[in-house]
């Protein structure tokens, strides 16, 4: 008897996860990737080979199954800790700092997580899907094409390009809405801002948060990203770069910075979190479609970690595996 057929849209974190559980519990797993590589809204710039993180700014820990994966990547050199404290900005002036929990950073830049992930499974990249629907005996269609499940691991307005709204996976996210991001990264000639690993950015025109991306990546790289408020986004939605201006001139005045950089790199993130939260890990119907991803739950790695692993356990068990 041949092993079930899955086919996983998205890899991402959540995707690749759940392809991993899949594949170790016996599936044959292919995951499809519209994009050159694996990982998703974990995205690096690369800059003279030097990866800057330009999605997720960082992890935080409060899983113990998440923190056992943090310990393994930490153990192989992909995960450091980085801070528990970061700077904030009411408007432009300096508040008290916020303690927290900490923040952990990847040296590679956070896609080096998904790379490791990755490594065993089938990932076709440069792969658009169109279309995902029901098929009969409740295997389902990926382009016309038939397997045993389907993962859409990627934000619900995508996911709703692929859907019929009429079916249950197609409801489930239906209307979502998902707020943007622009990051900027900005590239100087030495560092010329004071010290501090990150920054939220509250009540700002502009800008929502500042990373210190070489204090971020350990090797002190005078390399900042920023990541711009919704308005700014949707605003230059059409053109990014036509907000670079703007928000490099916002970065300079927040942290008293001289000279301008020596480069700006800017990336649209036009679903960068959801709007607001579900309380469920993920959607798996009758038809064998299922939903993964940072949207089931408070948006942020682990979230998007735990949704595609805990639904790879459900498949399989669906699966008989």
């Amino acid at each position: 008897m041949s092993a079930p057929r899955v086919v996983v849209v998205g890899a991402g974190i959540a995707g690749v996860t759940c392809a991993g559980e899949l594949a170790a519990r016996g599936a044959d797993v292919t995951v499809l990737e519209r994009a050159r590589g694996a990982g998703g809204r974990l995205a690096v710039h690369r800059h003279d080979g030097r990866p800057a993180d330009i999605g997720a700014a960082y992890l935080t820990v409060s899983d113990d199954a998440f923190a056992d994966r943090v310990d393994r990547w930490r153990r192989d050199g992909l995960l450091r800790e980085w801070t528990d404290t970061l700077a904030v900005f009411d408007g432009g002036t300096r508040a008290a700092d916020a303690p927290g929990p900490m923040r952990w950073a990847a040296p590679g830049g956070l896609r080096s997580l998904v790379a490791d992930a990755a490594r065993d499974l089938t990932v076709h990249t440069g792969r658009l899907v169109t279309a995902v629907r029901p098929g009969p005996d409740g295997r389902p269609l990926v382009d016309g094409e038939p397997c045993d499940a389907v993962v859409l691991a990627m934000p619900d307005p995508q996911a709703a390009r692929l859907l019929d709204p009429g079916t249950p996976a197609g409801a489930a996210v239906a209307g979502r809405k998902w707020n943007p991001v622009l990051a900027l990264t900005l590239g100087f000639a030495h560092h010329d801002w004071p010290a501090l690993p990150a920054a939220f950015v509250n009540e700002h025109p502009v800008l929502s948060l500042v990373a210190d991306d070489g204090d971020r990546r350990g090797d002190d790289a005078p390399v900042l990203v920023a990541h711009s408020t919704g308005d700014v986004a949707r605003r230059h939605d059409a053109d990014p770069a036509a907000a670079v201006p703007a928000m490099t001139a916002a970065v300079r005045e927040l942290l008293g910075i001289g000279p301008g950089p020596e480069w700006t790199h800017v990336h649209r993130w036009r679903y960068a979190a959801p709007a607001d939260q579900r309380s469920t890990a993920f959607h798996l119907d009758d038809e064998n479609i299922a939903l993964a991803g940072d949207g089931w739950g408070r948006s942020r790695v682990q979230t998007a970690w735990l949704s595609g692993r805990t639904l790879g356990h459900a498949l399989a068990t669906r699966l008989a595996l």
